[in-house]
């Protein structure tokens, strides 16, 4: 390690890089591409018959900060993000995934290059696919109950560490199937780390807006009142009723940017789903 270069590498990736660079080793890897933009790359390989997945950040250069900036929006400067946020969640025992390799070399935030390298999560399906059927199908009373309040428990312990998630949606919960999920012994994995925040107190603003994406996020997989409020309850750990007496104004903040977000994602994708 240097001034400018951060390098750590464990199995099966430091035998299979032995004697080479790792930031050219990484550059060569092969796999399935799950994401192609300018500066960022994440695919899917496979090591000896196990899945890991592959960030590489490139540098996003000046042009592209400024534009964010310009926003309002943090860029993502490189792996470090998901790197620190791995870490701090794995302190506070909150299960998420394992980074197995980590790079990160030059001073210059716009031509950074970095890179993470994380185990695979298998077998797991996602909450938003998980959640699909259930106005449908509704799921065993139980079972929606602890997902409810395991979901509540990782939101709250995350936002009183001081760590905001910034793409805080139900998609992002990856619920284990081996052993299959029980109410009382189901594992939910929090991943999508690369925007997340940590400090040494979440901002108000920041919470509410992880908050809001998550509300936005299951709207439609058949939540009643009660599930709702049962997770308050989870989430503030007080009694409802000094929840929606103390926590009136941040709930109609909720509704409304829930709102704000739900238009936003039928102008966006609603044209395309007609059209097919």
């Amino acid at each position: 390690m240097n001034g400018t270069q951060v390098l750590v590498v464990d199995e099966p990736f430091r035998s299979l890089w032995a004697g080479r660079d790792p930031f050219d080793a990484v550059e060569a890897l092969h796999g399935e591409v799950f994401r192609e933009l300018e500066g960022r790359r994440t695919l899917r390989v496979e090591i000896d018959g196990r899945g890991y997945f592959v960030k590489i950040h490139r540098g996003i250069g000046w042009g592209e900060i400024a534009k964010n900036l310009a926003s309002a929006r943090l860029p993502v400067l490189g792996a470090r993000n998901e790197w620190r946020a791995i870490a701090h969640l794995t302190r506070l025992g909150i299960a998420t995934m394992k980074a197995v390799a980590y790079g990160e070399r030059g001073a210059n935030p716009a031509k950074q290059h970095s890179f993470i390298v994380t185990e695979e999560l298998a077998p797991t399906v996602s909450l938003e696919d998980f959640c699909r059927d259930w106005p449908r199908r509704p799921p065993a009373f139980a079972l929606k109950r602890a997902l409810i309040a395991r979901v509540a428990e990782v939101a709250r312990r995350m936002h009183e560490s001081g760590m905001n998630h910034r793409d805080f949606y139900i998609c992002h919960f990856l619920l284990h199937l081996d052993p299959a999920p029980t109410p009382a012994a189901l594992r939910l994995s929090l991943i999508d780390l690369h925007r997340a925040q940590i400090r040494a107190r979440t901002p108000r603003r920041w919470r509410d807006k992880d908050l809001a994406s998550l509300y936005f996020s299951a709207l439609d997989i058949g939540l009643t009142q009660r599930d709702k409020l049962r997770f308050l309850r989870g989430y503030f750990g007080r009694p409802l009723r000094e929840v929606l007496r103390d926590e009136a104004a941040l709930l109609a903040r909720l509704e409304t940017r829930a709102a704000q977000l739900q238009a936003r994602y039928l102008r966006k994708y609603a044209p395309a789903e007609a059209r097919r």
